[in-house]
């Protein structure tokens, strides 16, 4: 598969099938993506490949206490304290996409937080792959990270899977570190669903748009 067709593929599924994955398909994918650029060639990331009963394990704790009120926090602040333009307005405008694919309206404040409850549950994915790193590295693994994770991605659709990439599968750290068995020195950083896709499913016809090249280039010569 060309990169340049691997890209505009690529989107955050979420509504996958009842499939299972090959492990030898991740560990293909996992090995491509290791050839990610990374400071000093420091390789930071750590990946936990979880399906099965330590998948179901994991979400049902977490989704037990998002619905008893026990919101927890993640590990870093992954978005801004305040939102300003035009952030604001693409997070909205995604949202109202999201809802409207499944019929979803604002005033549908139960039928929202079911919804959302789905992100625990990574959308139904067979395989959930963990993110992690040890927590004294510095900004620049970060940056390093970034570039792990979409080369997984990339992989992924080489291999006729999908993905979404999911910060609120780090927003109950100390539930997934104590199920992997993970100590207090890293940093859960997200997860990601990773199946087959329901290519049936309302909720994976939409698609985001993206900015146009002069909103977001400037050229200097």
């Amino acid at each position: 598969m060309k990169v340049s067709r691997a890209l505009r593929k690529r989107h955050s599924c979420r509504a996958f099938l009842a499939r299972e994955v090959d492990f030898a398909k991740i560990k293909r994918i996992l090995t491509l993506a290791s050839r990610a650029p990374s400071g000093a060639n420091t390789q930071p990331w750590r990946v936990a490949v979880v399906s099965g009963r330590s998948k179901l394990a994991i979400e049902n704790e977490i989704e037990t206490q998002f619905r008893a009120g026990n919101r927890s926090r993640a590990d870093y602040q992954y978005y801004p304290v305040q939102w300003s333009e035009p952030y604001k307005s693409r997070r909205f405008a995604c949202g109202l996409q999201l809802y409207n694919a499944l019929g979803i309206g604002r005033e549908d404040k139960d039928r929202r937080r079911e919804q959302w409850i789905e992100n625990y549950r990574a959308f139904g994915a067979p395989v959930v792959l963990y993110f992690y790193m040890q927590s004294h590295l510095e900004a620049g693994s970060y940056m390093d990270f970034g570039m792990f994770l979409q080369s997984v991605m990339l992989a992924a659709e080489e291999e006729g899977l999908a993905t979404c990439p999911q910060a609120a599968l780090a927003e109950y750290p100390e539930i997934v570190k104590q199920k992997l068995g993970l100590g207090d020195g890293f940093v859960l950083l997200c997860g990601m669903a990773l199946g087959y896709e329901d290519t049936s499913a309302p909720i994976n016809q939409y698609r985001t748009p993206r900015a146009r090249l002069e909103d977001f280039v400037t050229f200097h010569q």
